[in-house]
């Protein structure tokens, strides 16, 4: 129990103390401040196997409050002027900074200085998942769709550019601003992504994730001059996809498709917000793939049951976001939908033209499709050669299971 909570609060409470701690010691300590807050989670493993404190949160404030004065007294730089001020004073100081305001602010810059020009945009995105929402690098990989190996690499170049440049804890200049929000927003999706279909072996859906990438949206719509119309559309977005949370699994914790969600779970207050989100969206002239992903959610939600579906309307904004932004998985999505419409050859060629290798630990997907392009063939043997394929590159022990059970099926048949 008292794990799950530790785990619970490290996905919340991380990246604020990393940002806090940043913000009152420097950029050029961020591997001590990890350090800290490594430290700070493993000592609450420890101490709350006897007893959990009454309010875990203000517990680990305060061992965070308290890590900090002893690395800041440990480093060098600082020792002299450290010998010299009372403890309350830097007491006090930390205690500005744990301020409520002062966390979100603390926060919002660590968004901007993982979006950082120096840094590559690779290295951006992996600094900003680890730093921000404190993933590891097996996370991060998943997210990415690449080796972790090379994300250890791009989290340690990052960290050495930013030391070498000297990059300072702020906010982007005004006319920087958008081209850093579009990195943010990117970050923002991914997170969001690995909690809505996760790529963790036990867990489908991870709700802290998608929490966590709403919270940081909802920090940046606050500040007016963050405000944007691709912010909005990936804030209407995100709520129309959490609105559907509770229906992607049953009591037994296994896997319902679209198809046969319970469409009374759905969470419409969430969706309301959504609506609104967009009509915002839409008060600006620039269009976004935030948008038109956020128009395909709004399809799905507003058909009453899976055969009301406009399938025509949601190729149509596939096709369109295709245009906009080519991608494998757009190319996947509308091999899908063509296969809901019954066009099967367009199907077929869409899915031949795909890289799979570009699809990295989403490949089951792949082979998951063709299976449900040869069932509509009659081709019962060829979908059940796709879904073994499907099977051994699937690593969620839910996804496995759902595709073991649909193979059951297929030969049944």
């Amino acid at each position: 129990m008292e794990q799950k909570i530790v785990d619970h609060l490290f996905r919340h409470q991380y990246g604020k103390m990393v940002a806090i701690l940043i913000r009152f010691f420097g950029l050029s300590n961020i591997e001590t401040i990890e350090d800290a807050v490594q430290d700070t989670f493993i000592k609450a493993t420890l101490q709350w196997r006897s007893q959990i404190p009454e309010n875990p949160e203000a517990w680990l404030i305060k061992v965070a409050k308290n890590r900090t004065i002893d690395i800041l007294r440990s480093v060098k730089a600082e020792k002299n002027r450290f010998e010299k001020v009372a403890h309350k004073v830097v007491s006090n100081h930390t205690n500005d900074i744990f301020l409520d305001h002062e966390i979100e602010d603390s926060q919002l810059r660590m968004i901007f200085v993982a979006c950082h020009p120096s840094l590559k945009p690779k290295e951006q995105i992996a600094f900003a998942l680890r730093t921000i929402s404190g993933f590891n690098s097996k996370e991060i990989a998943a997210a990415l769709l690449i080796k972790e190996e090379t994300i250890k690499k791009r989290l340690s170049r990052a960290k050495k550019v930013i030391v070498k440049n000297k990059i300072k804890f702020e906010f982007p200049s005004a006319n920087e601003v958008q081209q850093r929000l579009d990195r943010v927003m990117e970050i923002i999706y991914l997170t969001f992504n690995e909690g809505f279909h996760s790529t963790n072996k036990t867990k489908l859906i991870r709700k802290d994730l998608c929490g966590e990438a709403i919270r940081l949206t909802k920090l940046l719509l606050k500040k007016e001059k963050f405000r944007s119309g691709n912010l909005y559309a990936l804030f209407a977005l995100m709520c129309f996809h959490a609105s559907r949370l509770d229906s992607k699994t049953n009591s037994s914790n296994e896997i319902v498709n679209l198809e046969h969600q319970d469409r009374s779970k759905w969470y419409f207050p969430l969706i309301k917000v959504g609506n609104n989100a967009m009509n915002k969206a839409m008060e600006y002239e620039v269009i976004s793939i935030y948008h038109f992903e956020a128009a395909i959610a709004a399809e799905h939600l507003k058909a009453k049951t899976f055969e009301n579906t406009d399938w025509n309307k949601i190729l149509y904004w596939y096709s369109e976001l295709y245009q906009l932004q080519p991608s494998t998985f757009t190319q996947l999505n509308m091999a899908i939908v063509n296969l809901q419409l019954n066009h099967l050859e367009v199907a077929q060629r869409i899915l031949d033209q795909i890289s799979i290798a570009k699809l990295e630990q989403r490949a089951y997907l792949y082979y998951g499709c063709y299976a449900e392009y040869y069932v509509k063939k009659k081709d019962i043997v060829m979908a059940i050669s796709c879904l073994n394929k499907a099977i051994l590159k699937t690593h969620n022990d839910l996804e496995k299971d759902y595709l073991i059970k649909r193979k059951v099926v297929l030969k049944s048949l």
